[in-house]
Parts: structure tokens; sequence; C-alpha cells
């Protein structure tokens, strides 16, 4: 990745695009999704202020995952970490936006289709070494 380059220009480069914003309502997170909230078996990212914070896979809609973070249960540990981080974010007078990246159905593999989020998460993860991610820098 060249000095120039940033990580969210390498996501976009790849194929991931706006998909949403988060907000403070009542001292709550709210995601507010323009685009993506169906799709299933999609890679997201969560962006403060430009810097890819956060990248993860989902097989269930978009909403429904970024439910979880705005409500964490009890036991949902990834959660509440998320819901706290979005929130401290917010609360400094970060913007913090959702990329999306839905899987297109088509790649295959010996006639078998590969998941591109499980395929791709790990790879992203290892290589941009998002902050929030547990094997991210600041995880």
């Amino acid at each position: 990745m060249s000095t120039e380059e940033t990580a969210l220009q390498r996501l976009q480069d790849i194929g991931f695009r706006p998909a949403g914003t988060w907000s403070l309502e009542d001292g709550k997170a709210r995601c507010t999704l323009t685009d993506c909230a169906s799709e299933r078996n999609i890679l997201y990212a969560l962006v403060v202020n430009g810097e890819v914070m956060y990248v993860g896979k989902t097989t269930r809609p978009l909403k429904t995952r970024l439910y979880g973070y705005q409500n964490p249960g009890p036991t949902q540990s990834t959660n509440i970490k998320g819901n706290i981080l979005i929130i401290e974010a917010l609360r400094s007078g970060s913007s913090v936006a959702v990329y999306a990246l839905p899987d297109n159905g088509l790649l295959h593999y010996g006639g078998f289709h590969v998941n591109l989020a499980a395929g791709l998460e790990d790879s992203l993860v290892s290589t941009l070494k998002p902050a929030w991610n547990k094997t991210g820098a600041g995880g």
C-alpha cells in the first residue's frame, strides 16, 4: 500500500461503498442504512473520520448485524465493545460511517460458490489492521 493510498481507498477500490451512518439519539448509537440493508453474506467496515476502524462479515442481513451493535445483549462481547467504541467516537465529534461489500454471487471455485465475505475478511483484517478488530493494531 502506498503512503498516499488509505485503507478506505483500498476498500473502495475492491467495491466497498457507503451504506450508512451512525448517530447519537438520546445517548444511544443508532445506525441509518441507505444501501445494502437487506444484503446477506456481506463484508462491512466501520469508518471513523475516513479511517477504517473495523472490518466484519455477516451471513445475516446487514441491518440485523448492525442492530446488534445498537442493542448488544449481556453476553455479546463483540457487540458490547463495538457499541462502546461507536458511542465514544460519536461523543468526541467524529463521524462514523458504514461501508459495505455485498457478495455478487459471481465467485466460484471448482463449480462451488465461494462466500466472498468469509473468504476475504481475514485477509483484510490482517493486512489493514483496523484498530477495533481483535487482531488490529489497537485490539
